[in-house]
This record gives C-alpha cells, structure tokens and sequence, in this order.
C-alpha cells in the first residue's frame, strides 16, 4: 500500500516524532511504500530517521499548491494526518487520498486543547465544543487570559471541528479519547481506538530500583504536567517515611525555575538533569521505583508511562484522561483519585506504595508485561486493517461512480 505521512513537521522533541519515527519504521518494515508531506522548513533527517529517505512534500519549500500537486502525482492509496497547525493543507489532504487523522489530543473539541479548567479549580472539563466554552474561556482560566488569544484559539478549533466530516476515519490512542470525539459528533464508526506501545525497546527483565525509595519525572515542564504538585507531595510524603524520597526530574520548560526554587524551598532530595536526548533520556528511569506522572490535564494518553515500564518501572500517575488505558493499580503501578487533581492525595499514596515496597517492587514484572502486550506489532497491525478498510471502501465507490 502506498501511504502518505503528514506532518505539520519536525521542530521539537516530542511524543508526536517518537511515535513517527516508529511506525513509520514499522510500515516500511511491512513492505508498505510511505512518503511525507509536512509544512516544516525544518528537514525530517535529524529529527525522525525513519523519514529521511522518504519522498518529500515541502509545503514550505514549494508551496501549498505545488506540494498538493506532488502528493497527488505519487498517487497514494491512503493519507496518515497527525498535527497540523495549518488546516488549510489538511483541508487539500482530501485532493489527494482518502485521509485517515490521528487525533493526538483535544483538536477541535477544546478552544485551548487543554481540557481543563484552571478555576476557581484546576480540574478536567467534561463540556462538548461550542459559543459556550468561549464564554467560559477567560473566566474558568482555560487557556491564556488573553482575548486575541480566546479569538484565534476558538476560531482554529471550529475549524478544525468542521473538518471532521472530510475525514474517512479518525484514530485515538485511548477510549477516554473516543469517547470525547463521539461526545463532539463523531460517528462511533469511524472512529477508532489504538493502543500506544513503547517507542523505546523493552527490556528483557525488569532492573532493581537502588536502596533509597525514589521517583522520576520525565516530560515537559509546564503547569499542565503537575510538577509542582509533585514536589510538594514527596515533601509531604517524605516527612512520613523512615527514609527521604529521592525525586528526579528530567526535562525542561517554562516552569523548571519555579519548580526549582519550589524543591529548594521545601529541602527534598531533588535533581534536575534538563532536557535529555536519544537514549539519554532514560538514564534516570532504571534504578527508580516509580514514575511519576502527576498531570493535571486529562492526558490523551501518557505515553512516558508506558515507556517506563519497558524498563520495568511502575508508575504512580492521577487517573484522568487515558491514563488508566495502561496503568492497571497493583498490577504496573498506582492510580490517584484526579478529579481534581491534589498534591495530598498524590502524598498519601507514595506512603502508602514506599510503607510497602516489596509489593511495589513486585509489579517490575507486571510493568513488563504490559509493556510488552501494548506492542508496536499490535499497533501497526489494528492500523493496516483501517487503512485497507478505507481504501477499499473509496476504490468501491470508484467503481460504482459515487
């Protein structure tokens, strides 16, 4: 089948790349013919390995109409959208194949994308996408307390919204998600749940955490991600425990300073390392208990957990969005109450997980074991059944003239 990947591109680090870089290895691996078009100056080669080979489509070295064109030329089976910031090139996807978009996260059924309020509370929002949530928008603090900002994030995700029809189908990584794009009109049968798996390899037994109870934090450093409120829950816990918790964080952003100057203020045992790279990226992870992933948003998914427990590390997460889509409590870590999310929840339940370590050490093995079930095989898998689904149905209706 011949597949055309498209990305808004590649300038950052994140789990939309990681997830490329993968299963566009994998679908090549499986004999599938794949090129790329993206709007990114920035070329895919240093940033997603698998691509750099792949036939290109610049829309910002040839123009939006010449890079249609192009696409269109290579003549397609299937388009594989995921972020696009400029809808206007997912709008002239459907010129050149039938398009499948992988929903990464709140597009066009959130004004900010973040689904969530920020007052008088930080909690998730359960609300479908409409004049409403524009109203509620600088009041409950859902995104910038800006007015240009609440008018060009509203009008994108309307547009964005009123684009769903042109899609053939719609992929998700978790049913939280599904369901909030059904709760927003889509047809439960175009829309489709598939799993993430790991995008690192998974070990083959699980490594043993060190002597002092610690957990890591991995991600970007932005109130969305809970750093904080970590930090004041291992201060919280560590008060409660014969031995101090140990707390990493990897990762950078805009809140690193203040987290900072929070960890420091509270006295913990805390390491920032930055930004890490590559493999780097995980040095951190296999001599800890836990993986903390305290986010106050409704995560699509949580990949980074997932990716942790291919190392055979547990995590410790708040149950909101996707998150229980992998994190099964007791089996591969621990789930918190999150609707809202609070520090002292998070604090009674490292005390209770590090009061009996040998049971959190114990689920290393079941950390594995999910790891290796959410697989790329079975991803890659569930995918190529959409994508034929969705060529064969526009080749029949080809023939029948529609």
């Amino acid at each position: 089948m011949r597949i055309l990947i498209a990305n808004d591109g590649f300038g950052d680090e994140g789990g939309v790349q990681r997830y490329l870089d993968a299963a566009v290895g994998g679908l090549l691996a499986r004999g599938h013919e794949l090129a790329i078009l993206h709007r990114d100056p920035i070329a895919p080669a240093d940033r997603v390995p698998s691509m750099a080979a792949l036939p290109q489509f610049s829309v910002a070295g040839a123009g939006l109409d010449a890079a249609i064109a192009a696409a269109r030329a290579w003549a397609p089976d299937v388009c594989f959208s995921h972020n696009m910031n400029v809808l206007a090139i997912d709008r002239r996807l459907a010129e050149v194949a039938p398009v499948v978009k992988f929903m990464h996260g709140y597009f066009g059924t959130c004004v900010s994308g973040l689904k969530r309020f920020g007052l008088p509370m930080v909690e998730p929002c359960q609300r479908t996408f409409g004049p409403a949530c524009a109203a509620l928008y600088l009041p409950r603090r859902c995104g910038h307390l800006s007015v240009t900002a609440l008018v060009e994030e509203y009008q994108w995700a309307a547009e964005q919204h009123a684009l769903f029809s042109s899609y053939r189908a719609m992929v998700v990584a978790s049913e939280h998600m599904r369901r909030e794009y059904i709760r927003n009109g889509i047809d439960p049968g175009v829309i489709h749940t598939n799993l993430l798996f790991p995008t690192c390899a998974v070990a083959s037994e699980p490594s043993q955490p060190g002597p002092q109870p610690s957990v890591v934090f991995m991600g970007r450093m932005t109130t969305l991600k809970g750093g904080d409120l970590l930090i004041r829950a291992v201060a919280a816990a560590s008060r409660r425990l014969p031995s101090p918790i140990r707390l990493t964080m990897v990762g950078d952003g805009p809140q690193r300073p203040a987290w900072q100057k929070l960890a420091t203020d509270l006295a913990i045992d805390c390491t920032f390392t930055g930004w890490q790279t590559d493999a780097a990226r995980f040095d951190a992870l296999p001599r800890a208990d836990l993986l903390a992933v305290p986010s106050t948003w409704p995560e699509p998914f949580g990949l980074v957990g997932l990716e942790a427990a291919a190392f055979g590390v547990p995590a410790i997460a708040f149950d909101v969005g996707g998150i229980s889509e992998w994190l099964r409590p007791g089996v591969n870590g621990v789930l918190v109450p999150g609707d809202p999310p609070r520090a002292a929840a998070l604090a009674d339940a490292l005390v209770d997980a590090f009061s009996r370590r040998p049971e959190l050490t114990a689920m290393r093995h079941g950390a594995l074991a999910v790891a290796r079930e959410m697989s790329l095989a079975r991803h890659l898998d569930r995918l190529e059944k959409i994508f034929a689904r969705v060529a064969n149905t526009t080749a029949a209706s080809c023939r029948a003239g529609l």
